[in-house]
């Protein structure tokens, strides 16, 4: 009976072997991404309307998390609030705000490469920069 188990855990792992190979295989062939086709007035309302907005929320980002520790959001003022709840005995605190000031970098980093993105939108498709 045993190796009857044995046989059968053989057989089902094979199986889902075979299956998850062609999963991976049907996953990376659906990554080929096709061209997306939008129409003119689309990226006339694009190049208007939505691009300056995400350029303006990103320099509004970026000027907070460069801000000084007056400024609500900025890493000083998370890293002076971490010093205040340390002082204070508050190390689990202290600790969790450190941990988001360090996360800091990582979004200046990706508000820099959405930057680039909106840029390189505006420079294909509306003429500016």
């Amino acid at each position: 009976m045993n190796t009857w188990i044995r046989r059968i855990a053989v057989i089902g792992t094979a199986a889902l072997g075979f299956t998850s190979t062609g999963v991976a295989t049907g996953v990376a062939a659906a990554q080929e991404y096709a061209p997306i086709t939008i129409s003119p007035e689309k990226v006339q309302q694009l190049c208007e309307q939505r691009a300056p907005r995400i350029e303006e929320r990103i320099e509004r980002i970026t000027t907070r998390v460069n801000g000084g520790p007056e400024v609500i959001g900025s890493t000083a003022w998370l890293q002076a609030n971490a010093q205040k709840a340390r002082d204070a005995g508050h190390t689990a605190r202290a600790e969790r705000l450190e941990q988001r000031a360090a996360r800091r970098g990582d979004q200046l980093t990706r508000l820099a490469d959405a930057q680039h993105r909106v840029d390189k939108f505006q420079a294909d498709h509306c003429g500016t920069k």
